[in-house]
């Protein structure tokens, strides 16, 4: 399979209560319009970016009452679902935030823990 911008990202698969953010563009100047060095955001505490992709969420534990060892084992495992959805705004601690490149663009690998809040376009 050729890679190509639409389609490079499908074969990764997020874990877990993991989401996989790049970070919205940085304003390079203040409110008060000093211009700012490049790496001076990066270094702050609370970050913010686009969720890219989102894992299935928080494993159920299966039951166990009521199996017997006769019956046929259905091990499909079942997920509390993120409060996160691709296509959010997040806003997170860049302490609970794992950095990574992939086809030479940067990206955060970071738990739903350790998102503050979201931002969704569509109406609630």
């Amino acid at each position: 399979m050729q890679l190509t911008a639409d389609n490079k990202l499908k074969k990764l698969i997020v874990v877990g209560d993991r989401v996989l953010i790049r970070l919205k563009k940085p304003n390079d100047k203040t409110g008060s319009g000093l211009y700012l060095p490049p790496g001076v955001q990066e270094k702050e505490k609370v970050q913010q970016g686009y969720i890219i992709k989102a894992g299935p969420g928080y494993p159920i534990p299966m039951p166990t009452e009521n199996q017997e060892p006769w019956m046929d084992k259905d091990e499909q495992v079942r997920y509390v679902p993120l409060q996160a959805k691709e296509g959010d705004l997040a806003i997170f601690l860049l302490s609970g935030a794992h950095e990574i490149v992939y086809e030479t663009q940067k990206y955060f690998i970071v738990s739903q823990a350790a998102i503050l809040m979201l931002e969704r376009e569509q109406d609630l």
